[in-house]
């Protein structure tokens, strides 16, 4: 069954006025990318930190360019903002990257809406009017929904999914496209539209659907003890395995161009200016350039932030679902990917070879607070996440690989070829993976869970986890798997199947029914 969804870019470019770890020409970088979208009339989103906003040429920069921009905010806690809403400066610089100071986070949400309004207020002296589109890193739920009720905001962005990058996890939500958060919880995708911060949140950076996840299993530097580190495998174009690559450019938008989207396909493309010219330049043009021979030949469209936001919500009053496919490796070492998302949870299924695993499940509810919602952190590092059911990351180690993994009868993996994917409705995603002795595997993803089929006689799917790691699993009553995260507890259900939990020996058993299972993952 063909559908047909768009296929949407944002270039979105952050702007710092300081960077206070080594010398840095901090205009330059700005200049060379208006210029470059500028020659090739491509719209571009800029968004000015608050040091930015009110400290050298960035505003009168950003004014003087072509119309079909838009500018907005980069909401990084700074000295002079801090300051400017009557507060206490506990930076070691004028820009601290730390979680505690350099993020709203940092801050009671009454003090949070105090910065917020210092920031809108001087955003409109600046440019008359307050900003549609406001990203970072991370951005707590109170401060998303009090800048939507109070000041009409429409589009935010944040960051990619990742585990201690730069301090800053944010583990287990919607992997890529866009979603409307829950007002408890900033990576939580809310399931109704009553419990949603109506801003939709767009994931930044472009991550690599393969390799970005568990890249420990497959770095030339991993130690092979624990999966529980990564490097950055973006479309950044500072990163050479990744968007300052070309051949890897080219097949990250192939990839993004598979028809399997079922509701848009999006990327984000830019580097914010802290970098230097001279890193991103070369990776910066390729991409802009690249982008541009795509939107002359029909394929992508190139806009601001708050274009794609506003076509979001005239298009979905919930989060809609969504799939990234990748079937190629472009690494060549037979590894294939696919990520599934919608307001109840997100899962991956992941090839190795002749090996099939659902290396990831994560349950959405919207009733699970973040932990800053009302408290504030108190550490230069600090912790988003959703509802673990499966974390072949965490869970992992150099002799255990924690994924549900098909096994016979005779408790042996299920071997198998090249899986065939595709929408066959309207959010809607079907896997059919042939095996090795004849017939097939079918997983069929629907928005509320995952049905499960298999032609063989005697099958079922197992985990197993590490020593020491730290799974949620409580108990199964009956034919719900019972757990506890974080304190917040929740269920997984399976009609048809039976649950079988083993805590002595850590293994996880899900057995169908007549051939057949069903996962529910709605709350």
């Amino acid at each position: 069954m063909p559908f047909s969804h768009p296929r949407i870019v944002n270039i979105i470019n952050f702007i710092r006025a300081v960077e206070p770890r080594l010398e840095m020409d901090l205009v330059e970088p700005v200049r060379r990318q208006i210029e470059l979208l500028t020659r090739h009339r491509l719209p571009g989103t800029w968004l000015l930190q608050y040091d930015a906003l009110t400290q050298g040429p960035y505003v009168e920069m950003l004014k003087a360019m072509p119309a079909g921009h838009e500018v907005g905010g980069w909401f990084e806690v700074v000295r002079p903002l801090v300051e400017k809403a009557g507060l206490a400066w506990r930076g070691r610089y004028a820009w601290d990257w730390h979680a505690h100071v350099g993020f709203s986070i940092g801050y009671t949400p009454a003090e949070r809406e105090k910065l917020a309004d210092v920031f809108m207020a001087d955003f409109r002296a600046a440019f008359g009017r307050y900003p549609a589109s406001v990203g970072s890193w991370l951005m707590d739920a109170h401060l998303l929904g009090y800048m939507h009720d109070r000041y009409g905001l429409v589009a935010s962005c944040n960051c990619k999914d990742q585990w201690g990058t730069d301090g800053y996890t944010l583990w287990g939500g919607y992997w890529n496209q866009a979603y409307y958060p829950s007002r408890r919880n900033m990576c939580m995708p809310a399931q109704h539209e009553a419990s949603q911060v109506p801003v939709p949140i767009f994931r930044m950076l472009g991550s690599d659907p393969i390799y970005q996840y568990d890249s420990a299993f497959y770095d030339d530097t991993a130690t092979g003890e624990t999966s529980q580190s990564q490097s950055v495998v973006t479309l950044e174009p500072v990163y050479k395995e990744g968007g300052g690559t070309p051949s890897w450019v080219r097949w990250f938008f192939d990839v993004l161009a598979a028809p399997q989207s079922l509701s848009f396909s999006y990327t984000q493309v830019g580097q914010e200016n802290s970098f230097g010219w001279p890193r991103m330049a070369e990776g910066l043009t390729d991409q802009v350039e690249l982008l541009a021979e795509q939107v002359a030949q029909g394929g992508w469209r190139v806009e601001t932030l708050e274009t794609s936001a506003r076509w979001f919500k005239k298009t979905f009053p919930v989060t809609p679902a969504s799939a990234v496919v990748a079937q190629k490796d472009y690494r060549n070492e037979g590894r294939q990917s696919v990520w599934y998302h919608s307001r109840f949870y997100r899962a991956n299924f992941f090839w190795e070879g002749d090996r099939f695993y659902i290396r990831d499940i994560h349950k959405f509810d919207e009733a699970y607070a973040e932990r800053y919602l009302t408290a504030v952190c108190a550490t230069p590092a600090c912790t988003y996440d959703t509802l673990p059911v499966v974390e072949g990351m965490l869970w992992s180690d150099a002799k255990t690989r924690a994924a549900l993994t098909p096994m016979t009868g005779g408790a042996q993996p299920v071997r198998g070829g090249g899986p065939v994917i595709e929408e066959t409705n309207p959010g809607e995603l079907t896997i059919r993976w042939p095996l090795a002795t004849g017939g097939e595997l079918r997983v069929v993803c629907r928005e509320r869970g995952m049905e499960f089929v298999c032609s063989t006689t005697a099958w079922h799917l197992a985990m197993t986890w590490a020593q020491g790691a730290t799974t949620p699993f409580r108990d199964v009553q009956q034919k719900t798997l019972r757990c506890l995260h974080n304190g917040h507890g929740y269920t997984i259900s399976c009609t048809p199947g039976v649950l079988a939990l083993d805590a002595t020996s850590r293994r996880l058993t899900v057995t169908p029914e007549a051939g057949r299972l069903v996962m529910a993952l709605d709350v």
